[in-house]
């Protein structure tokens, strides 16, 4: 039996009577309507995969049923039939778009065959819609795991820039999440439905570049052996990404200063101006304004870029998200490669927030991918750590005591741990003092020894 519903819309009753028998004889789920208002009444009720339509209908056009399937309901296929056909209807009613026109009298196996075209259509329309949804849901703001206060005010941020046209600078180090934060700008704006585009501009040679960027014409270089769009006319209503923009020459800095303020530019070898919709947004892991003053950056395009500044922060300065993470990554690893472990010790987890990452959330989500493949237990223990994360965790010798007071060999740690403490309750020092089970004053005056009260007044938090 063919799970597909079919609404059939059709004033003359013998014929839709004829067409809904012969639609069930074939497997449908086929329902009938005799007017406009009648299959309005049946599609929100429920929804179908095709709408067979007459043009000619008791209260309307089948053209205005056609609009209105398309406009509320666009996973749903037309086909429309009538039984005045001329080429210019048929024209009209594709434009419109209805997946095929047929004319009366209706040959069985025509039907047939259109019918099982334009389902095959619709599986087509709602895989898509389907991979569109997902993707939507895997780059959503909401997905991006942090309870940092950082970057709670860089949520912030977004949400308030996102569905703007302003162009867009990132900066922070390699692997801080800049590309999986640009994609969440665009899923979170009008343009979400269009395409984003992803360059990066330190993974290709200078000389390609541009033609990578802008496009070119057959013969304007050697290899040139066709014409090519470039990535800017690709992201045309949508966003492009440019990651590791530092890396751009001169010469291309020109280019993107021109279509970043003026929306146009000339393929290579071409002299056709091409105008887009591109909404831009750009990264860096390098200081730019240094490198505007070692002469590596044009200034214009700096402070052209420059309109919006999102400055990621290390995982490092993220203490309480590595657990969060590290648990998120768990769990995700074991669903991609079929694993089954209950969690990560206590130990483990606590070498994981004394390492400094400075290959940041790519080196973690790397790390615990490793671990959830090679652990043999039902934990990520210490042992399935690399090593070079783990040092830290050797046993002290009586070497390592020399001229070392208790007091100051545990004031470190007693300082990391009130920092992720901190960290993880957003600097709110009442919930972070239950949280550690000490009172506040006892809180205010470690913060003190160990120069937390002044990192917090340097962040503006009081």
């Amino acid at each position: 039996m063919k799970q597909n519903s079919i609404l059939i819309v059709e004033d003359d009753r013998i014929i839709l009577d004829s067409l809904c028998e012969f639609l069930k004889l074939e497997g449908y789920a086929a329902i009938g309507a005799e007017s406009c208002k009648q299959a309005v009444n049946q599609i929100q009720k429920q929804k179908f995969s095709l709408v067979i339509t007459d043009v000619n209908l008791p209260d309307g056009s089948g053209f205005e049923l056609l609009n209105l399937v398309k406009k509320n309901y666009p996973q749903t296929v037309i086909i429309i039939i009538t039984g005045y056909g001329t080429i210019e209807s048929a024209v009209e009613a594709i434009k419109m778009g209805a997946y095929d026109y047929l004319t009366k009298p209706i040959v069985d196996d025509e039907l047939r065959l259109t019918i099982e075209r334009a389902l095959k259509q619709q599986s087509l329309i709602s895989e898509n819609e389907s991979l569109k949804s997902q993707l939507q849901r895997k780059y959503s703001l909401d997905n991006i795991i942090s309870q940092n206060y950082k970057m709670a005010k860089i949520f912030d941020l977004v949400e308030a820039v996102a569905d703007s046209r302003s162009t867009i600078l990132m900066t922070g180090t390699s692997g801080t999440g800049k590309t999986i934060l640009a994609r969440a700008i665009h899923y979170r704006s009008g343009r979400r439905d269009k395409p984003f585009v992803e360059v990066s501009c330190g993974a290709m040679p200078e000389t390609l570049l541009e033609s990578e960027l802008f496009g070119h014409v057959k013969g304007s270089f050697t290899g040139a052996i066709s014409d090519k769009q470039g990535k800017f006319l690709a992201a045309d209503g949508g966003t492009i990404f440019l990651d590791e923009i530092a890396n751009s020459s001169a010469a291309l800095q020109v280019k993107l200063l021109r279509v970043i303020q003026e929306r146009q530019f000339e393929p290579v070898g071409s002299n056709k101006t091409i105008t887009v919709d591109t909404r831009v947004v750009l990264a860096s892991n390098r200081d730019l304004l240094e490198e505007v003053k070692q002469g590596r950056f044009r200034e214009d395009l700096y402070y052209r870029i420059n309109v919006i500044t999102i400055s990621l922060p290390t995982l490092a300065q993220r203490l309480g998200d590595i657990s969060l993470l590290a648990e998120h990554f768990l769990k995700n690893f074991c669903i991609t490669h079929n694993r089954t472990k209950i969690g990560i010790t206590s130990r483990a987890m606590d070498s994981l927030q004394r390492y400094n990452w400075p290959g940041n959330i790519r080196e973690l989500e790397n790390m615990m991918e490793r671990a959830v493949l090679l652990s043999k237990t039902d934990y990520i223990t210490l042992e399935d750590i690399p090593a070079n994360i783990t040092s830290h965790e050797t046993e002290l010798t009586a070497q390592d005591y020399k001229d070392v007071s208790l007091k100051s060999a545990i004031g470190e740690p007693e300082k990391r741990i009130i920092r992720v403490a901190l960290e993880a309750n957003n600097w709110n020092r009442q919930l972070t003092a239950k949280a550690l089970e000490i009172n506040r004053t006892t809180l205010y005056k470690k913060m003190k020894k160990y120069g937390l009260e002044e990192e917090a007044q340097r962040l503006g938090i009081r």
